[in-house]
């Protein structure tokens, strides 16, 4: 069999296995906007089928493990190949964990819809936290795919505005208990939806350091942003 017929077969098992790992960022991504969408029409309908969709990402999370052992084994890639193959991995192990989050949140929703003797709208900035922890997770998952230095940097530095605004969403909630005793079972709620979306920004963040190692080789894990910019230039 020749070189040429051995990286094709080669790319054809890359292509598959990065197809997986999209379809996985796609099935958390509906999980974290439905789960929120949930919340927002008091619909226990809603939370109950992002739980049935676990199986499904644990599934596609054990299937890309799989399929990237057997492609290792066969090939035994080498530099470049081999740091693609292991980042791979290690995203589909981050969107596994995000799966995880939806879940709890998810059985969070369940319980603000069960326990409520009346509908309390989520405040708005949750609604809007939500929306920019989805937006940055696709953007991560863009950059993967594309292994688009510059876009994984854009999520870098985005996400930072992001986590402040959780944490004020988080203040805001603490003081609401304060204020307001008979609203605390609520609010702890709320707040820990509010620390899932922030477990969730930081996988997000891991997917776009990723981009970087598979580029440049370099694993910039726990590197402040300008540090990795400086590396970079």
């Amino acid at each position: 069999m020749t070189d040429k017929h051995l990286s094709s077969q080669f790319e054809d098992e890359l292509h598959v296995v990065s197809v997986q790992l999209i379809e996985l960022g796609r099935l958390v991504d509906a999980q974290i906007c439905q789960t929120m969408e949930a919340l927002s029409h008091f619909d226990a309908r809603g939370a109950q089928q992002v739980l049935a969709e676990e199986v499904q990402v644990n599934r596609l999370e054990a299937d890309i493990d799989h399929e990237i052992t057997t492609i290792i084994a066969r090939r035994q890639p080498a530099a470049r190949d081999l740091r693609l193959l292991m980042a791979i991995s290690k995203a589909s192990g981050s969107l596994e964990r995000v799966g995880n989050e939806a879940d709890k949140m998810a059985h969070r929703v369940l319980k603000l819809v069960s326990a409520a003797a009346k509908r309390v709208a989520p405040p708005q900035g949750l609604d809007q936290a939500t929306l920019l922890v989805a937006g940055l997770l696709r953007a991560a998952l863009d950059a993967f795919a594309r292994r688009d230095l510059a876009a994984a940097m854009k999520v870098l530095k985005e996400d930072d505005p992001v986590y402040q605004e959780l944490e004020a969403l988080v203040h805001s909630l603490i003081v609401a208990m304060i204020d307001k005793p008979n609203m605390i079972s609520i609010d702890v709620e709320l707040i820990s939806l509010a620390k899932s979306l922030e477990l969730i920004l930081d996988h997000t963040k891991h997917i776009a350091e990723l981009v970087v190692y598979v580029v440049q080789g370099a694993d910039v894990r726990h590197t402040p942003v300008e540090q990795i910019e400086l590396l970079l230039s």
